[in-house]
């Protein structure tokens, strides 16, 4: 009985999570399958907290489940890898062979063509070719199948130069004609330089991605070890502290492990983005390599405009100031809380514990590297609440006694005096606004789907699951999210920085001076891109800051 023969794609063996090809593939609850690293790595991430589910279906596990390898689907996935290798090799030696023009029959392989003739040869023809046109000058090349490529479309001449001024091949005539003054050389001269200064190209791009690659495996060595210093540190000051506090001594910890995942996590994606930059340019590099070996000089000409090797930049890791924040920020703010912990043990520890997560966006660090990520936003008049007046050029926004005659939109608020900018933000954003006014502030973002009608909280910044906000006066400041009230200790100046990090799922807020002091981080997962909004109150102004 024949064996059936099924046909599969390559899609069908790949991992949903890192979009390959499976290795050691296993086999989950739910019957979707993945590699073992990527599946292990997905349910080792700190939002999981104890909830393993699958990355297609989201079914949640409970408790995790074991892991062990499908030894079937391992087997016929590297069946199907072994059978497209060979399949790929069949195919590229049947593409390249060049069969002999004169034949008949079954026809032999060509190892010749005449470029006078365009015709290709096998040895037996070949021979009978040369005593035919003993004497005469016909231009014999390596068996090809691309014998009009190497002729001048227009005059039928043999491509032997090559225009720089128009980058092309021509031929004897095409110089006497249209290409008449140009910049002209033989093909050979010209495939040597090119090909001199493509293998320029590739080794300075290899070598500046291997560079990359090197500092960003000492860029993570560097985050391990100033972690594991802090860690060290804080371990040698709470073992001073009394019983009371161990449990915060263990949360510290924690704390600072989690910006270690968090750090190195994201300098290994981009180690492994630069590695997969340095195999496809390896792959480009060894198109080169076999193009140079061909003594065909108008086809290398022609096939090397394709090869590219792109000189990319790669952002590093900011590292300057990690270990010294880590070590200086714990130390001395646990020293303080041991000095006065009968009374102020759980404020000096809040305090603590933000220091510790807001390392990178502490007030030591200059106003330029907070605000490399700022976006210079701009008001919706058509979300505006028609008791708010616009000024200078709709940047600033005032709340007035008497409405204003704003034409109806459905997505004007009716009851809050509060105003959306026009763009939502789902990257890395940082933007600065003034306020002014004894009726206060609220600064914040929201989804486009908040409320609008009415006066509800569902409506209000901050007073829902769709908002966040930081709610400002002269007397007191707080954080608000779906209902819930985080009082600030700190006052609030009058210039406020806003921070987003939507993939980090991180919004700061920040008092802006002659530095900068963070009043409030906030963590969450943003489900969609969110806008910058604002309420002022009755008597209040707001403006947006341009940096």
């Amino acid at each position: 009985m024949a064996a059936a023969t099924i046909s599969v794609e390559q899609d069908q063996f790949c991992c949903s999570v890192c979009l390959e090809v499976l290795r050691d593939p296993v086999t989950i609850p739910c019957g979707h399958s993945y590699c073992l690293e990527c599946i292990e790595d997905y349910w080792n991430r700190p939002k999981q907290k104890g909830q393993y589910s699958c990355p297609q279906c989201r079914q949640v596990f409970n408790p995790r489940p074991l892991l062990s390898r499908n030894t079937v689907l391992g087997e016929v996935v590297e069946k199907f890898q072994r059978s497209g290798i060979q399949a790929a090799a069949q195919h590229s030696a049947k593409a390249e062979e060049v069969k002999c023009s004169v034949c008949t029959g079954r026809k032999s392989r060509a190892v010749k063509s005449c470029l006078l003739c365009l015709e290709s040869y096998c040895v037996a023809h070949l021979r009978v070719h040369e005593e035919h046109f003993n004497g005469k000058a016909h231009k014999l090349i390596p068996a090809s199948n691309e014998l009009r490529e190497k002729l001048c479309p227009q005059h039928d001449k043999l491509l032997r130069l090559y225009c720089r001024t128009e980058q092309q091949c021509v031929c004897s005539q095409c110089v006497k004609e249209r290409h008449r003054g140009h910049n002209t050389v033989p093909v050979v001269d010209e495939r040597a330089a090119q090909q001199k200064k493509l293998q320029e190209t590739a080794l300075k791009s290899v070598q500046k991605l291997k560079d990359v690659e090197k500092e960003l495996r000492y860029v993570i060595r560097y985050i391990k070890h100033s972690t594991e210093a802090a860690v060290e540190e804080s371990e040698r000051i709470f073992s001073k502290l009394i019983r009371s506090i161990e449990k915060q001594s263990s949360e510290v910890k924690e704390v600072i492990k989690v910006q270690q995942r968090a750090a190195v996590s994201q300098a290994e994606e981009v180690l492994e983005k630069v590695q997969r930059e340095i195999v496809e340019l390896r792959k480009t590099e060894a198109e080169l390599e076999k193009l140079s070996h061909t003594e065909d000089h108008v086809h290398f000409l022609q096939k090397c405009k394709s090869l590219h090797f792109p000189m990319k930049t790669v952002e590093m890791p900011s590292t300057d100031a990690l270990h010294y924040q880590m070590y200086k920020t714990t130390r001395g703010a646990l020293a303080d809380l041991k000095d006065s912990l009968d009374e102020t043990l759980q404020i000096e520890f809040n305090r603590i514990s933000d220091k510790v997560i807001s390392l990178k966006e502490s007030s030591n660090r200059s106003t330029s590297e907070k605000t490399k990520d700022y976006n210079d936003i701009t008001l919706d008049p058509n979300t505006a609440n028609s008791y708010l007046c616009f000024t200078d050029g709709r940047r600033g926004v005032t709340t007035r006694s008497d409405p204003q005659p704003y034409p109806d939109h459905p997505d004007r608020f009716t009851s809050w005096a509060q105003v959306l900018c026009r763009a939502g933000m789902a990257g890395r954003c940082y933007w600065e606004v003034e306020w002014a006014g004894n009726g206060g502030v609220s600064i914040g973002v929201c989804y486009k789907n908040i409320g609008r009608s009415g006066g509800g909280s569902d409506c209000k910044l901050g007073h829902n699951a769709k908002s966040w906000s930081l709610d400002c006066s002269y007397t007191v400041c707080s954080f608000q999210h779906n209902k819930e009230s985080v009082a600030i200790d700190a006052p609030c100046s009058s210039r406020i920085g806003v921070y987003l990090d939507f993939r980090g799922g991180t919004l700061c807020f920040y008092n802006v001076s002659d530095s900068m002091v963070l009043l409030h981080k906030a963590k969450t997962s943003f489900t969609q891109p969110v806008y910058p909004g604002f309420w002022v109150g009755l008597g209040s102004t707001l403006k947006l800051c341009s940096l």
